[in-house]
C-alpha cells in the first residue's frame, strides 16, 4: 500500500465511492485556482527549470502541487458521481 499524501487523500475521499450530490459535485467541478495562484505557479514552475528555486520557494511549489492534486481527486470523484447519476437516472 503506497502512503504518499495523495495515495492518503485518495483512499480518504473514496474516489470510487460515488456519494456526492448532483450539487455538490457540480460545485466541486467549478473550484479553480485564482490568478495570482496561476501566476505565481507559472513563475515558480519557470525557476524550478532554471534551478533557481530557494528552499522556501520549493516548498511554496510543493504546496501547490499537493493541492492542485487534492483538486484532482475531488474533481474526479465529483465527474464519477456525476457519470453515475446520470446514468442510473
Amino acid at each position: 500500500m503506497n502512503n504518499t499524501e495523495a495515495d492518503i487523500l485518495s483512499r480518504v475521499i473514496a474516489p470510487d465511492d460515488p456519494s456526492l450530490s448532483m450539487e455538490a459535485a457540480r460545485s466541486i467541478l467549478t473550484l479553480r485556482f485564482a490568478r495570482e495562484d496561476l501566476k505565481r505557479m507559472d513563475d515558480l514552475a519557470e525557476k524550478a527549470r532554471e534551478g533557481t528555486l530557494t528552499p522556501a520557494e520549493k516548498r511554496e511549489l510543493e504546496d501547490y502541487e499537493r493541492v492542485g492534486c487534492l483538486l484532482g481527486i475531488l474533481q474526479s470523484k465529483a465527474r464519477l458521481s456525476l457519470k453515475r447519476a446520470t446514468s442510473a437516472g
